[in-house]
């Protein structure tokens, strides 16, 4: 609780130096809008990052898988079929081509050996190549109506993409603490030998995990897709480091064990509104770079010290 206020804190200095730099520009209400749009997609992914790494893994593909669900679910093929059939085959062709490469990230840590950073580092460059050949580099623009005017509106002045987001964090926080999925993820993010003593089965666990992320950025690609109307290869870049970096801002351990969803979810705000007022101000993406990179070293600095006084 105490983190979360200081995260909460954090939050709200950052908006005082957005309306104190950028007036009325900042506070605006359709900024606020997009600052929440923008942190929707990286938010849902984040979601399912905050799993992951509760559980002792990590995912360095969430972006090019995003990339691959957006590019898959948007072929002619299948804009065809959901034209003559429904929009929601877009939906589902993106929700399972992410479970398709969940799980097999999954298999090959939890049942292949592979480290978690070798292999998703291996499926990060398989799923951007494979979207590549399928696109061939081009652009895919959506041309199915019904699909683009149900995320493109709004319910009592709130995006459906916001709300798409919430629904996701709330479904994720019950999932991580009021279910047995939940203890069974931070029983194998702490010890996984005791957790496999005590009864849990490890291995298919880990793959559930893989293939919860998966089903993550699949639908982060729909939301991608309805915002840009595009699907692309170039969709995604980068993700797979904002999501850690929310994780961990949000309190989440690195080494497992330990997660939340509400400090995920403060913390992708943080670094959406930081860009934001990065952006406001008219400084470079770089200096946002940099400025992100300090606050992560500061956040596990952090981490470390606060475990080394919970061993003590």
């Amino acid at each position: 609780m105490g983190r979360n206020l200081g995260l909460v804190l954090a939050l709200a200095l950052l908006c005082a130096a957005g309306v104190l730099t950028a007036g009325d520009r900042f506070a605006d209400v359709d900024n606020v809008l997009t600052i929440l749009r923008l942190a929707a997609v990286i938010g849902v992914v984040s979601v399912g990052m905050t799993f992951v790494i509760t559980g002792g893994g990590i995912d360095l593909s969430v972006g090019a898988i995003l990339a691959l669900c957006s590019v898959w679910s948007t072929t002619l093929a299948t804009q065809a079929l959901a034209n003559d059939v429904h929009w929601i085959v877009i939906v589902f062709t993106a929700v399972a081509v992410g479970a398709g490469c969940g799980l097999v990230n999954g298999v090959l840590i939890a049942y292949g050996k592979v480290v978690p950073f070798i292999a998703t580092l291996a499926m990060l460059a398989s799923a951007r190549g494979l979207a590549e050949i399928i696109s061939n580099r081009r652009t895919q623009i959506v041309q199915v109506p019904e699909f683009r005017d149900f995320f493109g509106a709004d319910v009592l002045g709130v995006p459906v993409l916001v709300l798409l987001f919430l629904v996701v964090a709330a479904l994720g926080w019950v999932l991580l603490n009021k279910t047995t999925f939940g203890r069974r993820t931070l029983a194998v993010g702490g010890n996984p030998e005791a957790a496999r003593l005590a009864g849990i089965r490890v291995q298919r666990h880990t793959v559930m995990l893989y293939v919860l992320v998966g089903v993550c950025c699949g639908i982060a690609a729909v939301m991608l897709v309805s915002r840009t109307t595009t699907g692309s290869s170039t969709h995604g870049t980068l993700y797979e480091l904002d999501a850690i970096a929310a994780v961990v801002i949000g309190g989440t351990l690195l080494s497992g064990g330990r997660g939340t969803i509400v400090g995920t979810v403060l913390g992708v705000l943080i670094f959406t509104t930081l860009s934001n007022v990065f952006t406001l101000n008219n400084l470079s993406i770089s200096a946002q770079s940099v400025v992100k990179g300090l606050i992560i070293v500061v956040a596990v600095l952090l981490q470390q010290r606060l475990a080394e006084r919970s061993r003590t």
